[in-house]
């Protein structure tokens, strides 16, 4: 005969396990993407549930009553929500850098509807993120989150989350060096753009029949083009940084919520 009750304790521990991944899965970067079927990430994440449900981790959940069982359930779902959020800010570093190089060059105005978003985005701004993506997948970023999020079940058991006051701190920091690291990314963009601002200003004064308006912005786009042709190359390098970023804010942030 099944034991009702302990099938049903089962079951609803299994929904805690399911809850944290689940959320994770939807936010998290590569995954989070909207040209991905629901039901593909649906599956997926009850895939991984049940692979970490079957691991001999500690699964001993105590509550009263269904109003405690839900707050844990919020708790797996923050937890999950705030782990794939952190990654998924710190890809869109690139896509703020974008942002920066378009408004450069004058072409940011020429924004266009990105299907896996569902965002306005601007041309560079698509350009650099893709080609970040492709950077992230071939470095294995895709394993590492999925192995992230299994192992947060040995530092953080199912129903201990707790948030401390370091997250705050560690989010804080993030936010800072967002900016930091998206100007750091446009900087080449930005001088090139920037002497020549100068130049044109120059020859303003020397040559004021000449429109400077027309022939500016001909100029910014063909020698932001080509400081992107030749810059393109340190991509890699920015891929591996970020992807360093996500792993240490992903580290901070489980020992913020670790019991």
């Amino acid at each position: 005969m099944l034991n009702y009750e302990v099938a049903m304790a089962q079951f609803e521990l299994f929904i805690l396990v399911l809850m944290r991944i689940a959320s994770f899965v939807f936010v998290a970067p590569i995954f989070n993407t909207a040209n991905t079927p629901r039901r593909t990430k649906v599956g997926f994440a009850f895939f991984v549930a049940v692979l970490v449900y079957s691991l001999e981790i500690d699964m001993q959940v105590e509550y009263n009553g269904v109003i405690e069982y839900a707050g844990l359930v919020l708790k797996e779902v923050a937890a999950g929500l705030l782990l794939g959020a952190m990654a998924a800010f710190a890809v869109q570093i690139i896509m703020f850098a974008g942002k920066i190089i378009d408004m450069d060059i004058g072409i940011a105005m020429a924004q266009i509807m990105d299907p896996t978003t569902r965002m306005q985005v601007g041309i560079m701004g698509n350009f650099y993120y893709y080609l970040l993506l492709l950077l992230l997948l071939v470095s294995g970023l895709h394993r590492y989150l999925i192995a992230a999020i299994v192992e947060t079940y040995r530092v953080i058991p199912v129903g201990r989350v707790q948030f401390s006051s370091s997250i705050y701190t560690d989010v804080l920091n993030f936010m800072s060096d967002y900016f930091v690291i998206g100007f750091r990314i446009a900087l080449p963009v930005f001088a090139a753009t920037l002497l020549l601002n100068c130049i044109l200003a120059i020859l303003a004064k020397i040559a004021p029949q000449m429109n400077m308006f027309v022939v500016g912005m001909q100029l910014k786009i063909f020698v932001g083009i080509f400081v992107i042709f030749f810059t393109v190359v340190m991509l890699p390098s920015v891929a591996s940084f970020i992807q360093d970023e996500i792993e240490t804010l992903t580290a901070s942030l489980v020992r913020g919520m670790s019991p």
